[in-house]
């Protein structure tokens, strides 16, 4: 019985145990399938479905690219002389990096190279700026740094993470201040400029001023990608190994700017600015112009500045010292700035007379002021009984106020404009001023018209404001018998290999409305001018090299009482703001002119005594250098030379 009990006992306790771990077995072998199916599908998922993406995050972590830098294109004078260049540099980069991760590097680095209080705050201000771009990208923090500076970064890579020193082109003005204002000068791009040029490097520098600015589409050129990898360092592998991660071109060339060149002569520019540094003038501009093409063949505006200093080395106190600066240096005096002519505008009021019929002979009497209305205006001086081709010679205002009765503001105006005054020149460069020429209906808007207004606007005065340039395009159209050009400063645009992208013939901006013996009137008074005594010019000096037509001007200015602060104090030798402008405008050779020149002293006082003299070394160092011409009668045309 105990047998029978203890074996069915263990037979039904064996039935019982071997299905519930069969059961058990199963559940194991369910949850095992299901385990490794859920691995296989989540393989799946990671290799194929995001297997890609996963990938690209994994190469954005080891895979790395930068900018090379385009080579910017050189702006060269007519013979291929640079003005703008390129030069080796060492530039500093950074990756900034998010912005709750601090920058080790950046403390580090300020202590190896004892970085300057502007200095730090340029790294500060260019990482914070590229963190919120892409935090990613190495962003330029320090330009043009030097050989030692550079070496030192380079031998402290180890602890200096994220940081990188790249050796590339950086721009270069060979010839300092020399035509600063026409070249310009390149400074940090805006985030407004970044975005419209397609690129996250703020740090990167664009032209600010000038052909620099102007032309920085063409100068630029288009940067290359080169692509690297990295090890979790950050340091870079070698070439094998980075061959099997990197997909596609390594390597994406950099295309070269283009060239400008111009059609300044830079020894013309040389002696107009070293006439205006010996004559120890405070503020000045010169502009010189080939009567017959319109081209510019010097543009000088002083005071100027470095662009050397202005492309990225320009400090704050630097630049405090310029903008408090009354003679205003970072204004073109040249194209922007303007100004009262005074007597060189006269040729408008003269060829007015003309063409409404007043004959040259008729004289008039100078005794020295000149009433109207209650109002007395004085005269340079007391000329006598003048015709008209006397009164050019002796600048006699009276005579051409005397002209202003007859033919009214409205017709000054009007021969003014056909002139180009009143409008921009259309160079297209550094705000190109259009000055004013007033009517009637112009101060009628304002105020109340006077007849007084026309008397000041016949010699250059009152509300009449011109630019240099403008001025040099007028009397340009006097040398040629009347045709207004368009200035042209660029000849042509050459890719970096010397192929020509773009060729500029002059362009001609009007046919002025004037009969050539209005004109030739105008040039017999210049004549008498600088030739013959009595002269305002002759008087201060006479040029024997070559025969020289020219108008001398000295323009009042309005005064105000000055305010008392810290630009006023200021000690300039020579610099006196009340005083007037001093204008010379004039050709040379008188029969065949090749050379129209426009010198304007701000503040200088009389024209033939400080402007002439300038604009008269500028004609003899330039002519003496050629053949001395026969002289001829300036108003008589060239003769042609005859074909064998």
């Amino acid at each position: 019985m105990l047998l029978k009990s203890g074996g069915s006992g263990a037979g039904g306790s064996g039935g019982v145990a071997l299905p519930e771990l069969h059961r058990r077995l199963r559940w194991v072998a369910l949850a095992g399938i299901g385990a490794l199916i859920f691995l296989v599908a989540r393989l799946w998922q990671l290799q194929v479905m995001k297997g890609e993406g996963y990938y690209e995050r994994t190469l954005d972590q080891v895979v790395k690219d930068r900018y090379l830098p385009s080579v910017r294109g050189k702006i060269l004078d007519a013979k291929g002389v640079p003005l703008a260049d390129n030069r080796p540099a060492f530039n500093i980069y950074m990756t900034p990096g998010k912005p709750d991760q601090p920058l080790p590097a950046r403390e580090e680095l300020a202590r190896l190279l004892g970085l300057s209080t502007d200095e730090i705050e340029q790294v500060d201000h260019r990482l914070a700026v590229g963190r919120k771009r892409d935090p990613k990208k190495p962003i330029l923090v320090l330009e043009d740094q030097g050989r030692d500076r550079a070496s030192l970064v380079e031998q402290a890579l180890q602890r200096l993470p994220g940081v990188e020193v790249h050796h590339e082109p950086y721009r270069f003005y060979p010839q300092g201040d020399l035509a600063a204002h026409l070249v310009g000068y390149m400074t940090q791009m805006t985030s407004d400029e970044a975005e419209r040029m397609l690129t996250t490097d703020t740090s990167e520098l664009v032209g600010r001023y000038g052909l620099e600015a102007a032309w920085e589409n063409y100068l630029r050129g288009k940067k290359g990608i080169e692509r690297y990898a990295v090890d979790a360092r950050g340091q870079r592998l070698d070439e094998k190994t980075a061959a099997t991660l990197i997909q596609g071109d390594r390597v994406t060339e950099a295309v070269p700017g283009a060239n400008l060149i111009l059609t300044i002569d830079l020894e013309l520019q040389k002696l107009a600015e070293k006439a205006i540094k010996d004559a120890r003038v405070p503020a000045a501009a010169v502009v010189m112009v080939e009567p017959k093409t319109g081209k510019v063949r010097a543009l000088v505006s002083r005071p100027s500045f470095d662009p050397n200093v202005m492309t990225g080395h320009l400090t704050r106190q630097e630049y405090e010292m310029l903008r408090k600066d009354p003679r205003k240096p970072f204004v073109d005096k040249a194209l922007r700035a303007t100004y009262a002519p005074g007597s060189v505008f006269k040729f408008v009021t003269a060829i007015a007379a003309l063409e409404d019929g007043i004959s040259p002979d008729e004289t008039h009497l100078c005794q020295g002021y000149y009433e109207l209305s209650g109002t007395t205006f004085k005269c340079n001086g007391t000329h006598g009984k003048q015709d008209l081709i006397g009164a050019i010679q002796h600048s006699c205002n009276i005579y051409f106020w005397k002209l202003a009765e007859t033919i009214g503001l409205d017709r000054i105006a009007e021969i003014a404009r056909q002139f180009g005054f009143g409008t921009p020149t259309n160079l297209g460069l550094n705000g190109d001023g259009s000055g004013r020429i007033p009517t009637k209906a112009w101060y009628e808007q304002r105020t109340k018209y006077k007849i007084g207004y026309a008397t000041n606007a016949a010699t250059g005065q009152g509300d009449v404001e011109v630019t240099v340039l403008q001025m040099a395009m007028a009397y340009a159209a006097l040398a040629n018998g009347g045709t207004l050009h368009v200035p042209q400063v660029v000849e042509r645009v050459e890719a970096s290999d010397g192929r020509v992208i773009n060729s500029f013939q002059p362009m001609v901006a009007r046919q002025v409305a004037t009969t050539s013996d209005s004109i030739d009137l105008w040039r017999k008074g210049m004549v008498k001018v600088t030739n013959e005594a009595g002269g305002t010019a002759y008087d201060h000096g006479h040029v024997d090299l070559v025969q020289v037509l020219g108008k001398t001007g000295t323009a009042e200015i309005r005064t105000h009482a000055r305010k008392k602060n810290e630009e006023d104090e200021r000690d300039i030798e020579n610099w006196n703001p009340r005083r007037s402008h001093a204008w010379f405008a004039g050709w040379a050779p008188g029969a065949d002119p090749d050379l129209v020149i426009v010198v304007l002293v701000e503040h200088g006082g009389s024209g033939g005594r400080v402007a002439w003299p300038i604009a008269k070394q500028i004609i003899e160092a330039h002519y003496g250098k050629q053949v001395k011409p026969e002289p001829q009668d300036p108003l008589e045309p060239t003769p042609k030379k005859v074909k064998p």
